[in-house]
């Protein structure tokens, strides 16, 4: 095999392997070892054959790996990802399964939101870090109506939705924070509920505050 061929199957291999660790959380929790077997071993391989590309990316500063799982780092990790994504010589060698498709899809919809948010906000620049809560109130009212409208949530969009949206250019706890002052200000109803699945990492990524309990949905008041 060239040196190029070499060379592009490596930048196959870890575009593919970096889209799964964020497609499964990557950025906000650990991803188990064997889900990622699951999504990135074909048939007649096995995980260690990809030893060396997780060591090299491992190096790089791009995913940090312990002993039960991976996660990708914020925001060299993702910022690698989009690298790959937008080379112009990497393309699928073969058919691309349903959770590859899937997960480009979720990838390009999340960029649209965060481009469109931060073109609203008058900064046509690469979306960066969130700083006040003025920026956090237009950008989280950018992404509730777009999601809002894609997935017809009725105008009770889930809050895990928006956190993870959002993502990385926003803390935890000025999230948490700020949306809560959202509520404050009128602009969101913060609602009780139940979420799909009752998965503990949804649940964890809601809003729980002492008075009120677990939030799990945010509703745009005035509309």
């Amino acid at each position: 095999m060239s040196a190029g061929s070499k060379n592009l199957q490596n930048l196959h291999v870890k575009t593919r392997l970096l889209l799964a660790l964020w497609d499964l959380g990557g950025v906000q929790q650990e991803v188990k070892k064997g889900q990622i077997s699951k999504r990135i071993v074909a048939k007649g391989e096995k995980i260690g054959d990809y030893q060396r590309i997780f060591e090299e990316l491992e190096k790089e500063g791009v995913i940090a790996i312990s002993k039960t799982g991976y996660t990708l780092t914020s925001p060299t990790g993702l910022e690698v990802l989009g690298a790959s994504l937008g080379n112009e010589e990497f393309k699928f060698d073969k058919n691309v399964g349903a959770w590859i498709g899937n997960s480009l899809l979720r990838w390009l919809r999340q960029t649209e939101i965060l481009v469109t948010a931060s073109a609203a906000s008058g900064n046509g620049t690469k979306p960066g870090l969130i700083s006040s809560y003025e920026e956090f109130k237009n950008v989280a009212l950018k992404v509730y109506e777009k999601l809002n409208y894609e997935y017809n949530f009725n105008h009770l969009v889930p809050i895990y939705r928006l956190r993870r949206t959002i993502g990385e250019r926003v803390n935890r706890t000025n999230f948490n924070d700020w949306l809560l002052e959202m509520q404050a200000d009128d602009i969101f109803q913060l609602q009780g509920g139940s979420i799909e699945d009752s998965a503990p990492d949804k649940i964890e990524d809601s809003v729980t505050t002492e008075l009120d309990g677990l939030r799990c949905y945010a509703k745009l008041l005035n509309v």
